[in-house]
């Protein structure tokens, strides 16, 4: 009776235990691999996550510095956590998720010794979502906007080189996308709106590598219109900042072809916006 009492008990044990994980593993809110981690001491956890970091378990180290997060925070260990999870995210290709939390960092800890390189690591989480220019570039945009509050808001800082050169390509793309919609419309004689493109670079992305074509391109469009005071213009302004460009020699042999060559009208829009472009 004695051992058929044990049996009993030992059966009844395994039967209890099985019933418990059973229902741990069924439960689609639990998962058990992660239980100790709401108990386990913050710095403990940012340890093992630099150290995962070191090894290369990117998405480990993420997940022990977003519990850290979750269980502490607006401490000082929750502050470093926060850093380190959008790090590891930009790391990860998580680049939405980067943002959100780099953003949440930055509204919590806007002086914080770590503040610029999270607004820096913001930037380039959008700078690596940049597409070519066929597509939207709104992510060139976002760039823009984020490296800007590096440069102004920490001028001081080891990110501000990157984040002008970040800028600059971001601008490159932009002033890209308004060529090819500008060519799209002068292939399809649409002057007017291929006009308002081209002069949209040659203003405001006067420091790009589009700017030489976008004054070709307004010297075709013009000419084709007869407007020729303006595609003279064009021409010459084209002519003083890229004298030795193919552009140029393009320009002057179709201006030459109608009997015309360069001349500024200083009165002109383009003559403006050509004087600040003199050295580029």
């Amino acid at each position: 009776m004695r051992n058929t009492a044990r049996v009993a008990l030992v059966s009844l044990l395994l039967v209890g235990t099985s019933a418990l994980v059973t229902s741990c593993q069924s439960d689609p809110d639990i998962d058990i691999t992660k239980l100790g981690l709401a108990t386990d001491p913050p710095e403990q956890l940012y340890n093992q996550g630099l150290a995962n970091m070191k090894a290369g378990n990117i998405a480990e180290a993420s997940r022990k510095f977003d519990s850290i997060d979750r269980q502490n925070p607006f401490t000082e260990w929750g502050r470093k956590a926060l850093v380190m999870s959008t790090f590891s995210k930009y790391r990860l290709a998580q680049y939405d998720e980067a943002v959100a939390t780099g953003n949440r960092y930055l509204r919590q800890y806007p002086s914080s010794q770590d503040s610029a390189y999270v607004q820096y690591l913001v930037g380039l989480s959008y700078s690596k979502q940049i597409a070519d220019v066929t597509q939207d570039q709104k992510a060139a945009r976002n760039t823009i906007e984020a490296m800007q509050k590096v440069v102004d808001n920490y001028p001081k800082s080891e990110y501000v080189e990157d984040a002008q050169a970040k800028m600059r390509f971001a601008r490159d793309q932009l002033a890209g996308k308004e060529m090819q919609v500008g060519r799209y419309y002068l292939e399809r004689k649409e002057y007017l709106a291929a006009i308002q493109r081209f002069r949209n670079v040659v203003e405001n992305y006067g420091r790009t590598n589009q700017v030489e074509e976008a004054l070709a391109r307004l010297v075709e469009a013009y000419y084709a219109m007869g407007v020729q005071e303006e595609a003279q213009t064009a021409a010459a302004v084209l002519g003083q900042n890229y004298p030795d460009s193919q552009w140029y020699a393009d320009s002057f042999k179709l201006l030459k072809g109608g009997g015309l060559e360069p001349r500024e009208n200083r009165g002109s829009w383009i003559s403006r916006a050509g004087a600040k472009l003199i050295g580029v």
